[in-house]
């Protein structure tokens, strides 16, 4: 995207062919990275992966036993995990990918006399960088031009202060990773990529690593102890039939496969791929995700705190009125006062960004006969501050000719013009006026100071008031529609915004917000004590001329009460809270550097019912991974208990299993937890239901007693069919035929029962997922050979099954998990929610 703007005539910037030339010969703009060695990589998976561990180990036995037909489908099953495995790292990679690229910040700069953005991997040694307010600088560089320019180095230095600096000065170089906190500059680039200074401490930046959620942490530990339980069966059961019979391999088969039944090594891959891929649909609907962990709180947000302009209004301003002080005459409908304009157009940034600025430069070329903005060079710079704010630019021409112009909040400008009482009242009740019809209102300022002793803040300088600008940026035609969503899914929603009261309640009003009456302001709520300062938060929803501070005490003071908190934020000054919000969301047009990298969201077309889309993913991500692993452990248990409980009650056929049932098992077992349920569709209630707390995790013991009560069903209907098999004399491969069948079945039937917790199977089936289908079919055809295929049946120890046997095993499993829908029913029925 090029930008033609009036640039110093002698920076004109690198053309095509010295990019090129400059790319060849000292690289791009990419940080280091750290060295892959894929041998290692594949060691080290190996060694971090028990299942596969289990497998090679049960293989090798099976060779030294001379059992090769066996031996060989083990190895036919490692390849097969392994590649699922794969596949699904490789899902997860691409999609992490995807996001990187997506989050790769454009990087302005000047080629052939034309700003442009580029991606910041494509700067290149002699480009020449402009950089702003907000803006993080992404090479070292040495400053060419700069208009009170200053940088915080703390990325480097440790130091949080700003340096200011300019081309003459004796430190005049820029480095890469640091933020710019006020003014402009130009800087030509010497150094990129891992050649930079930042980039010399690769080593250290690279092993940074993000702390593990709470549910994170709860998945690791419970697959932790579920490995040492494995790990002491497998030792009880290697014993147990050492002792029996005296056959050291055949027991350590015996135990092995017990470990392999026990072992969820599912769940951990299942949560990486649901998040990596959730990430990818949301960035797909326009949400980038720059930390993958934020999905997992997406669905627990309670509060979303949200700024005013670009937020809720269009970010469209148009200048509705002019409060001329000159003659104290209010000008509508387009007659303004050329010299009011003029003056509020000194007042603003020279590469205007913000809709009000542009604005006024659009409006100044329209009125003025000469355009002097090329004549003029900015001398100072106040950079916008002050409670309310206000900015103020110092301009001179090669006459030492001199304009000085200030805008900002009315409060600010009014402050330091020492106006009489009258004139202000006056002045003031101008400013309601206006306010109330949902205007924001700005003030503007001229100075007749000469001297070049620039007082160290702008308020004291003497000014002179010059009159009043109200734009009007209405609201969003869909933000009424956004609320709503937001209070049916138990959300509250409060503004938190710069502007003055009135302006901010009627946008509210209009928007739709609950309680737009009331409204408490940033200097009024830090005067507050803790108690006071908590119960304002509680029950207002409006706040106003809110500065950082301000911002941050209240996220703190939110999120000390337990509340998930969503912020949405742009600007420099939103830093801090974005970073402190459970859930950081900057905007992705309007957004400064800064505001994107302290965000966790960035919302690419500033759109807030995005954030709908992205909370309605959150909690179904979040609920689908709760369905996954609920239907790990309830699958689980009746394979870990039906190959032990016949070996340790002495039952006529202890050894039911042998690994290769398992490992069959774990096969369609693993797709259909991390690919059939990642690719469910949200249920119909999802945004119906109040946040989840974030503490609670279906980990606990009151949401897994329903899977463990799911799964000891599902045992109790397996060895039922073991033992009405042996009571008719059926025989070892009919009774293992039997049971393998039952547990298959079962399988299935829990996968459809298990969509929701809520609603029945046959209203799920609404919920159209064409891999569950794939999968099921897979499933049952796989069974059917295995059964009726007699090499196959042979193979795994089991033989074909009559119809009556068939229909015997099928009503089984239906018992054995369809009670559940009776449950549901009941749930639906006394426990709406």
């Amino acid at each position: 995207m090029a930008v033609q703007i009036n640039l110093p005539e002698h920076i004109k910037g690198l053309d095509e062919a010295a990019v090129n030339a400059s790319r060849q010969q000292h690289g791009s703009n990419i940080p280091p990275a750290p060295a892959a060695n894929t041998l290692t990589a594949i060691l080290k998976e190996i060694v971090e992966e028990p299942m596969l561990v289990l497998l090679i180990a049960v293989t090798a036995i099976y060779f030294v036993m001379g059992e090769l037909g066996e031996a060989y489908f083990m190895l036919a099953a490692i390849a097969l995990v392994s590649g699922i495995s794969f596949y699904q790292d490789s899902r997860s990679r691409k999609a992490l990918e995807a996001l990187e690229k997506m989050n790769e910040p454009l990087s302005k700069v000047i080629r052939q006399g034309i700003l442009i953005s580029i991606p910041t991997s494509e700067i290149v040694v002699g480009d020449m960088m402009l950089v702003s307010e907000g803006n993080t600088i992404n090479a070292d560089g040495i400053i060419v031009h700069s208009n009170d320019f200053s940088v915080n180095e703390s990325a480097l230095t440790g130091e949080a202060f700003a340096v200011f600096k300019q081309a003459d000065s004796k430190d005049n170089n820029v480095y890469s990773g640091t933020v710019v906190v006020s003014g402009l500059a130009i800087c030509e680039a010497t150094q990129t990529g891992a050649h930079t200074k930042i980039g010399q401490l690769g080593e250290a930046i690279l092993n940074i690593r993000e702390e593990p959620t709470l549910l994170q942490l709860q998945i690791r530990q419970f697959v932790k102890w579920m490995a040492i339980v494995g790990a002491v069966v497998f030792l009880a059961v290697w014993g147990f039939n050492f002792i029996r019979s005296g056959n050291l391999t055949d027991s350590l088969l015996k135990g092995l496969t017990l470990a392999m039944s026990i072992l969820p090594e599912e769940i951990p891959v299942a949560f990486t791929t649901f998040m990596a891929l959730g990430s990818r649909r949301l960035m797909q609907m326009g949400i980038i995700v720059k930390k993958i962990r934020t999905v997992e709180a997406l669905g627990s947000a309670t509060i979303i705190c949200t700024d005013k302009t670009g937020t809720i209004t269009e970010n469209k301003m148009s200048l509705q009125a002019v409060y001329n002080g000159a003659d104290h005459t209010l000008y509508e409908s387009g007659h303004f006062p050329e010299a009011l304009i003029t003056t509020a157009m000194w007042a603003s940034e020279p590469v205007p960004f913000d809709p009000m600025e542009k604005t006024l430069h659009r409006l100044y070329e329209e009125m003025t006969a000469t355009d002097l903005r090329a004549d003029y060079t900015m001398v100072h710079e106040y950079p916008l501050s002050g409670k309310p704010p206000m900015m103020t630019h110092i301009y001179e021409n090669t006459a030492s000719q001199r304009i000085v112009a200030a805008k900002g909040a009315p409060e600010a400008i009014l402050a330091v013009c020492h106006l009489p009482e009258k004139e202000q009242e006056k002045i003031t009740g101008q400013i309601n006026a206006l306010a109330q019809k949902g205007y924001r209102i700005l003030a503007v300022a001229t100075s007749d100071f000469t001297g070049k002793d620039y007082p160290v803040e702008q308020q004291a300088l003497p000014f002179v008031f010059t009159g009043l600008l109200a734009f009007y940026d209405p609201p969003k035609s869909n933000i009424n529609e956004v609320f709503r969503h937001f209070y049916q899914a138990g959300i509250q929603v409060k503004i938190i915004t710069g502007d003055n009261a009135v302006t901010t309640c009627a946008i509210a009003r209009l928007a739709g917000l609950q309680q737009p009456g009331e409204a408490v302001n940033g200097a009024d709520l830090m005067q507050m004590d803790a108690g006071k300062q908590l119960a304002t938060l509680q029950s207002v929803n409006i706040f106003t001329r809110m500065f950082p501070e301000a911002k941050l005490a209240a996220i703190n003071a939110l999120k000390a009460d337990n509340e998930i908190v969503a912020m949405t934020g742009d600007g420099v000054n939103d830093g801090p809270a974005l970073k402190a919000a459970h859930i950081g969301i900057a905007m992705g047009k309007k957004g400064t550097e800064i505001a994107k990298q302290a965000a966790a969201l960035i919302l690419v077309n500033d759109d807030l019912s995005s954030m709908v889309d992205a909370i309605a993913m959150g909690r179904r991500i979040y609920t689908n991974i709760k369905k996954a692993v609920q239907y790990i452990i309830s699958i689980h248990i009746p394979i870990i208990l039906t190959v032990s409980l016949p070996l340790f009650l002495g039952w006529i056929y202890p050894n039911i299993f042998t690994p290769v049932h398992v490992i069959f098992l774990e096969i369609i077992m693993g797709p259909t937890c991390s690919i059939v349920y990642e690719n469910e569709p949200m249920e119909e209630n999802a945004m119906l239901q109040p946040p989840r707390p974030i503490t609670q995790t279906f980990l606990s013991f009151r949401e897994m007693n329903i899977s463990l009560l799911q799964g000891l069903f599902i045992t109790a209907g397996v060895l039922t069919a073991y033992q009405w098999s042996v009571a008719q004399d059926a025989g070892e491969t009919i009774t293992r035929s039997m049971v393998f069948t039952t547990l298959v079945l079962a399988n299935i039937f829990l996968t459809l029962v298990n969509r929701s917790f809520y609603y029945s199977f046959i209203h799920s089936m609404r919920n159209r997922n064409k891999l569950m289908v794939g999968v099921i079919i897979i499933t049952l055809l796989l069974l059917a050979v295995m059964l009726y295929i007699p090499p196959v049946a042979q193979f795994f120890s089991i033989t074909a099954l009559s119809m009556q046997q068939l229909l015997i095993s099928a009503a089984i499993s239906a018992v054995s998990v369809l009670w559940f829908e009776v449950w549901k029913l009941w749930k639906r029925t006394f426990q709406r929610n």
